[in-house]
This record gives C-alpha cells, structure tokens and sequence, in this order.
C-alpha cells in the first residue's frame, strides 16, 4: 500500500510538473522553468516503469481472479501459467524503478568541465595527458557530445602540462563524474633509452559546469531608508528626502545613493549596485565550492592516491574503486568507455541502496 501511494506520488508530481512548464509565467520565468524542466526529465524514465509496473499488475490482478473464479478448465491453466511470468515482471520492474528512484545528485543533467593535469613523472606524465585529454573527446564523439577548449598548457613533446575543456551534451557530468582522481600509467616512455617501464600519474577533475547565477531579492530582506542628500562638509543640498540606503539584511551589504534629485532614481540605483555586490559575492562562494569540489576529487596528485591504472606491457586497465579489470587498453584509450562507465554506476547505485535499505531498517527499527 505504501509503495502504490508512492507510486502514485512520483506520477502526480510528473503531472504537476508538465502542467506548470505549460504555464505563462513559467516560459518567462527561465531560471525556474529549467529548473522544473530538469526535475520533469528526471522523473520521466521512473514514471514510464511505474505505468509499466500498473499495467503488468492489472494482468496479474485480472489473471488471479480468474484462477480463483473461473469454472473454465482450460482458461484457468492459461492464466495460471501466465501468473508466474507475470509475477517475475513485476519483481524486475520494481527493481528497476527502485534504481530510478534513488536520489539523485542535482548536477547529473549539467555539461561539465574536466581538468587535466600532468602528475609525477614529468614529459611521460604531460604526453599521457594528452592521452586522456583524447579518450574523453573520442567518448564524447560516440555519444554525439560537444566538446570546447577552454585552455591548455602544451609541452613541446606534444603533451599537456594542463588542459582544460568543456563536455556539453546530455547527462555529461552524470557519465563523467566517477572520472574524478589520480590515473597512473604504466608504460616504456618514448623518452627511455634502456627499455624500462615508468610509472607516472595524472589528475583528473570532472566539475559541473557552472550555470549563471540569478540573483533574487525578496522585498523582507530589504531595509530602505531615505533621507536628506547632503553635500561636501555636511551642507544640505536637497530639502527633500531624496537620498537613500539599501541594506539587504541576509548579508549586512547596505548601499548609499544621493546622485539624483528623486528619490526614486536614487533607489534605481542603489538597487543596481546591490544586485552587482550580491552576484559578485555570489560567484566568489561558487568559485570557493569548485576549488574545494577540485581539491578532494584530484588528492595530491601522487602515484599513490590512484583511482585507475593503465598498463601497457599487459594491455589491460584496471579500475581499483571496484576491481575491474579490463583487457583492451587500446579500445578504452580510443574512447571505448562504457564497459568501465557501466560499472561505476552501477556500482554507485549499489552503494545508495544499501544506505536507503539502511536507513529504512533503523526506521523501521529492524
């Protein structure tokens, strides 16, 4: 009964949502109506299993009452056959919508920004950062993705110091996110005379890219004063309260204007300066979150902090977070990627159901 009414809670909100972008104020709204477009396309795929799931479940129902009803022989054989098929659908479908239903991280449906830069291990370090640099562009290529420069550092070998661009396209940072950490490689250098394998290593950061922040102000966090414009040494200039303050009370940043003669301009003014203050305060705690976000996701850039490991003399790539080992690195370098993305995921959807399931038995004090 509880999981039907939730059910029916994911499919109402879907309905709500498809009605509210319809509206008016929502098209000329547009930091809203992305916002409610998002949650609409996140809820699409559960909602589509959900109305699978009723209808499977309307055979069975219909099925079970005729086993139970039926004087028909024959008809209720059929239906009786029918119901144990019916009942594995129904089981795999609950799964399936269990998964959807996860919660998800809200930046999954972003382009995102990648960040590549060469570790230990010097000129072989910056030469497989290109290597990198050109598996994601070719992953990108097979997903039909955009992919923008947005700066590099070439070393004269033909590798890259750093380099940085821009993955647009659908669920980008949602694919890309688990890409985040220190991958070593292991290989014989084009550099190495005697034949010897090195170990170098390069940081990877995969960051949302960041959308422009809309600053919003709410009239209950404004205090206006007004009073009289006064000139140099304090001398009254105006005999009307023209001048005026703005403070927005959430952060105590309080602007003056006293230019114009109305105070109505005065307030125009002051109001444009403000919006300014908050959207530049605004972008400078973004930037604090992405390097913070950049921080923790590369570590320290050593060998030792390694999330994958390409290795050249056996041609394999291994995944240390969840022990995949795949042997074609030639195809993973090319930008054959899904085997590896696949199993991150899943694997991350593992991690979350195990907290849900968790968290449900301490509610439920099991």
């Amino acid at each position: 009964m509880e999981q039907g009414s939730r059910y029916q809670n994911v499919v109402r909100r879907f309905e709500q949502l498809t009605e509210e972008l319809s509206k008016p104020e929502a098209v000329r709204n547009q930091p809203l109506y992305r916002k409610l477009a998002r949650e609409r396309n996140e809820l699409e795929k559960a909602v589509q299993a959900i109305r699978a799931y009723a209808d499977i479940e309307k055979r069975f129902l219909d099925d079970n009452a005729v086993v139970k009803e039926s004087s028909d022989r024959e008809l209720v054989e059929m239906a009786r056959a029918e119901l144990g098929e019916l009942e594995r659908e129904l089981r795999a479908k609950e799964e399936e919508i269990k998964i959807l239903l996860l919660p998800r991280d809200p930046d999954d449906s972003r382009n995102t920004v990648i960040e590549i830069r060469a570790g230990t291990g010097g000129d072989e370090a910056a030469l497989f950062a290109a290597d990198l640099a050109r598996m994601y562009r070719l992953y990108s290529e097979r997903r039909n993705w955009k992919v923008e420069d947005l700066g590099s550092s070439p070393t004269e070998i033909g590798g890259f110091k750093e380099i940085i661009f821009l993955v647009s396209g659908e669920n980008a940072y949602g694919k890309l996110k688990f890409e985040s950490g220190v991958h070593r490689v292991q290989r014989v250098p084009v550099t190495e005379a005697g034949g010897r394998i090195h170990t170098s290593a390069v940081s990877v950061a995969v960051l949302p890219e960041a959308e422009e922040i809309d600053v919003q102000i709410e009239s209950k966090d404004l205090r206006v004063d007004v009073f009289r414009s006064s000139g140099p040494g304090g001398q009254s200039v105006n005999t009307t309260d023209s001048a005026v303050r703005v403070t927005h009370i959430p952060t105590g940043i309080v602007v003056q204007c006293q230019d114009e003669k109305s105070q109505h301009k005065n307030k125009a003014k002051a109001m444009k300066v403000l919006m300014a203050r908050l959207l530049e305060r605004a972008r400078r705690e973004q930037d604090e979150k992405i390097a913070a976000a950049r921080r923790t996701m590369i570590g320290s850039g050593d060998r030792s902090d390694k999330i994958r490991t390409y290795n050249f003399p056996q041609g394999r790539v291994t995944d240390h977070r969840i022990g995949l080992t795949i042997y074609n690195l030639r195809g993973v370098l090319g930008g054959d990627l899904d085997e590896i993305m696949s199993a991150l995921a899943l694997a991350h959807c593992d991690e979350l159901l195990a907290r849900e399931m968790e968290s449900g038995g301490r509610a439920s004090g099991t």
